[in-house]
């Protein structure tokens, strides 16, 4: 044990200290007064009830936490600490924005955002080409499929580590959580690739496409059970057309529960529709992939996603080990740029009448009511007295921050050549923010987007030259390989 005295014996400690202190004595005379002493010991120390009174005396002493106490006690954070100010410099008014504002969809209770924020993009074109005043695609299609892609996914990542001690971090990771509902671009290609896309009156919801938690863990369930299986099976023996035949008969069983719970997708369905001229259209028999090359004319594959991770190396290409759900389809790639340049680029799609697929951490200094997202729109140094000390890089590394959320981006406001706000389609329904979007502000961009999307016509050829490079591979539980949900 060390012990350190503080200054002078005679003087006494402060409040803010009174709990470090002990006493120490080299006699056993009741008359000697010990001086205080500060016991640094080798080990773990738990909260003393003198460390805990000193602490309440340091509160007590500044009226300011008082009045905090009173008035953050009965309500929110977000509420009680939002900056007027914040919201009144950002009004919902932008000096670029799509011409089409198509009806606010809602993922309810599901996290299929990245599925609605794809089919939300595609519709904007065909809205205009087919003079709708509005038209929803069918994420229940997808969803139905990428659950069982997903499914599949998992069975094939059991069936390659196989050998993988059990309680190492590559299974575990795996086991987590093999198919929820999140996902990110890539993902979406794969799925419309292979399966096209269709009307969202050609394959409705159901209770469990909105509400997919109960549905997820009945799956979950069951991918566990089947892991168990199989590499019970592979330590006794068997050989790999044995397992492979177990893996077919355990699809066939999720491919049940889908069918119970969302029914069977379409092979084909008619879409018909009133434009806005009040003329009547029809388009019978389509197959869904027929619909995707006919009529969304969208070419997904031409697209690439650009990232900004500041902890890594900019101009550089990255996947994500594991990282999927279509197996033989494309690895999930990204290129690495600056957050100035992705502003930039994003920006003049947007200008030029095309909406923009991104990915955020959504729940940082946001405000549901007012829609609004700002990272000086929650005022926590005026109520605590503290301010966060974490750049973006630090937020990543520390487990802050990660991709949360995908939307689109419709908008864009410009001063003096510099980019100011963005105007977001969210897929949370019209009750949320200004009827359904909200204003994301450009140093908000800075701090909490991660990815975007643009066609490989919107990017410059030297950044497009990044993707003939070799991929960094980051571990499976890498935030870049984090599910917007």
């Amino acid at each position: 044990m060390t012990i350190l005295r503080l200054g002078n014996t005679n003087s006494s400690p402060s409040s803010y200290a009174r709990h470090f202190l002990t006493t120490a004595s080299t006699s056993d005379k009741p008359e000697q007064t010990p001086a205080p002493t500060m016991v640094i010991q080798k080990g773990t120390q738990g909260i003393t009830l003198s460390q805990l009174d000193s602490y309440k005396d340091e509160f007590d002493a500044d009226i300011k936490n008082r009045l905090a106490k009173l008035t953050i006690s009965r309500e929110s954070y977000s509420n009680a600490l939002e900056n007027r100010d914040v919201v009144v410099q950002h009004p919902p008014v932008f000096s670029h924005k799509l011409a089409i504002d198509a009806p606010i969809t809602n993922q309810k209770v599901s996290g299929r955002c990245w599925i609605f924020a794809g089919l939300n993009m595609l519709r904007q074109s065909m809205m205009s080409e087919y003079k709708l005043e509005k038209l929803e695609l069918s994420q229940p299609y997808l969803f139905f499929y990428d659950k069982m892609e997903k499914s599949n996914w998992f069975l094939e990542n059991v069936l390659k580590t196989l050998d993988e001690d059990l309680d190492g971090r590559v299974v575990q990771y795996l086991l987590k959580d093999p198919v929820g509902d999140g996902g990110q671009w890539d993902m979406f290609v794969a799925l419309i690739e292979k399966y096209g896309v269709v009307t969202k009156e050609a394959f409705t919801e159901t209770f469990h496409t909105s509400n997919s938690r109960e549905m997820d863990k009945l799956i979950t369930a069951k991918l566990r059970d089947y892991a168990k299986k199989l590499r019970n099976a592979h330590a006794e023996g068997k050989k790999e057309n044995e397992l492979r035949a177990f893996k077919h008969d355990m699809l066939e069983e999720i491919h049940r529960i889908m069918v119970i719970s969302l029914g069977h997708p379409p092979t084909k369905f008619n879409w018909t529709f009133y434009n806005k001229d009040k003329e009547f259209k029809e388009f019978r028999d389509l197959t869904p992939l027929g619909f995707y090359r006919d009529h969304v004319k969208q070419d997904c594959t031409q697209t690439v996603s650009l990232i900004h991770d500041p902890r890594n190396e900019y101009m550089k290409k990255y996947t994500v080990k594991y990282l999927g759900n279509v197996v033989g389809a494309d690895d999930v790639h990204y290129i690495n740029l600056g957050v100035a340049d992705i502003k930039r680029y994003a920006a003049e799609v947007i200008k030029a009448g095309r909406p923009v697929w991104f990915g955020c951490d959504v729940g940082k200094f946001h405000s549901r009511d007012k829609g609004m997202m700002d990272t000086e729109l929650h005022d926590y140094k005026v109520a605590f007295n503290f301010g966060f000390n974490m750049d973006k890089a630090e937020r990543l590394q520390y487990g802050e921050s990660l991709m949360t959320h995908a939307m689109v981006l419709t908008g864009v406001h410009i001063e003096d050549d510099k980019t100011v706000r963005w105007r977001i389609e969210n897929s949370w329904g019209e009750d949320y923010g200004n009827k359904g979007y909200l204003i994301m502000t450009d140093r908000w961009f800075d701090e909490f987007v991660y990815q975007i999307v643009l066609e490989k016509r919107d990017i410059p050829d030297h950044v497009l030259d990044v993707l003939k490079q070799d991929a960094v591979v980051l571990p499976p539980w890498d935030p870049m390989g984090a599910l917007a949900q």
